[in-house]
């Protein structure tokens, strides 16, 4: 059965196309009408008028009147001239240096002074000719030496004392000791070393109470003999 519809006159063939321009132009009326703007003239009048008020106004001028600084004050030194009332000597430093222009004076040998220095001799105890003589020994000078040294230890136990407050801390130990018989027989020259200071100083005690004695000789001149001897401390327990 053939369709009675005429193709030429079908309104809805088309209808996509007429949609899509319709929409289009509804759109582009749509933005127009939102980017539109209006601007009230009453308002833009009463601005422009405001302006031209605020420039026409007259802003009047002040002077300060600012007084100069004032000028800096005039500083005038006085200049006082002493006069020298005393002369001073000029003093000559001269050159010890000699020339040839110099002349050198000869000096007499009879007018020089020879001072004699002594010296102190030391001579050790086991090489000097004649040994110190302690008070009481007698005999050569092998003889002497041996005395000597039994003197010394005599002098030792008699007037050997245990410190106390070293016996308390449980200080114990040896102390060596260096002196000097000087040409005189006299003993100087005190020196110690041991583990404590209290060991020491009671050890420079006990030589510094030896006796004068005969100094030491050699060629038949006294000399300085040094001496050194073992000073040992020991503590005993009681049980």
């Amino acid at each position: 059965m053939e369709s009675k519809k005429n193709t030429n006159v079908d309104v809805g063939r088309n209808s996509s196309i007429y949609f899509a321009v319709g929409l289009n132009v509804m759109l582009l009326l749509t933005w127009m009408a939102l980017e539109h703007k209006s601007y009230d003239r009453a308002i833009t009048q009463i601005d422009i008028l405001q302006l031209s008020d605020q420039i026409e106004e007259d802003i009047p001028i002040t002077t300060i009147n600012i007084p100069p600084p004032p000028p800096p004050p005039q500083i005038t030194e006085a200049i006082t001239v002493i006069e020298d009332v005393e002369e001073v000597e000029e003093t000559i430093v001269r050159s010890t240096e000699i020339n040839m222009d110099d002349i050198i004076e000869a000096v007499a040998v009879e007018d020089v002074v020879v001072e004699e220095v002594e010296e102190d001799i030391v001579i050790p105890f086991a090489v000097i000719e004649k040994v110190p003589v302690f008070p009481g020994c007698k005999g050569n000078n092998e003889e002497l030496k041996a005395c000597f040294q039994e003197k010394m230890q005599e002098h030792l136990k008699k007037h050997f004392k245990y410190p106390e407050v070293a016996s308390e801390l449980g200080i114990y130990g040896k102390v060596f000791v260096l002196f000097q018989i000087d040409k005189t027989g006299t003993v100087t020259k005190i020196q110690s070393r041991g583990p404590d200071k209290i060991l020491e100083a009671e050890a420079e005690r006990i030589i510094s109470l030896l006796p004068k004695m005969e100094p030491g000789k050699q060629r038949n001149k006294p000399v300085a003999v040094p001496y050194s001897i073992p000073i040992n401390f020991k503590l005993v327990l009681n049980n």
